[in-house]
């Protein structure tokens, strides 16, 4: 059965007001999601080793095989995408009581998770993903990874909450302020109440 894109989980201008465009999403979910989404497809349709495999089996199964790389990267970032549209609120920003307890618990501060967060977001060079995971001890931590990799291929933990830093996911709405955009993301988007329901489920 083939791979589809969902829709996104809010209306394409409910993030306007907070700094991310209706323009934006349209060319960002329609455009290069859709696009990873039909050359995943292709892939599978091309090779019965693939065929009858979920999404995070293809990730798993592809991340350290280099015959597999066009998997990992369509397969990567067709997850990649669709986890990233549900750390996005048109509420984004605000935290519960209970997860700010869990986010100075394990960095310290709510500032210092955010200068973390904005630290991995901004030296990822080039492009890629930053993350806030629930690591193999059951800590929050910060991590990042290129291109098409995440915390599944890499085998880091539980992602509960990325941004994506490609030039695509911010270059309409802040040109090459990609800090600005890591900023209004963490103030303004993020859907910590998401991160918070996959750090307790």
């Amino acid at each position: 059965m083939a791979f589809e894109l969902a829709q996104l989980p809010f209306p394409y201008n409910a993030l306007s007001r907070s700094g991310m465009s209706e323009e934006t999403l349209h060319f960002h979910h329609d455009k290069h999601h859709q696009a990873y989404v039909n050359a995943l497809n292709d892939l599978i349709d091309a090779n019965k080793n693939l065929q009858g495999k979920t999404l995070e089996e293809l990730i798993i199964m592809s991340a350290n095989d280099m015959s597999l790389a066009p998997v990992l990267n369509n397969a990567g970032q067709h997850y990649n995408h669709t986890f990233f549209w549900n750390c996005l609120s048109p509420h984004g920003g605000k935290m519960s009581s209970n997860f700010e307890e869990k986010i100075k618990n394990d960095f310290g501060s709510v500032e210092a998770f955010k200068t973390e967060f904005k630290k991995a977001a901004t030296t990822q060079f080039g492009s890629g993903w930053a993350w806030l995971i629930k690591d193999t001890q059951g800590k929050l931590s910060i991590t990042k990874t290129p291109n098409a990799r995440n915390p599944l291929s890499e085998d880091q933990g539980k992602a509960l909450l990325t941004l994506d830093v490609w030039e695509h996911a911010y270059y309409i709405d802040f040109r090459n302020r990609r800090p600005d955009f890591i900023d209004n993301f963490l103030n303004k988007l993020a859907n910590y109440d998401f991160a918070e329901q996959l750090l307790n489920n």
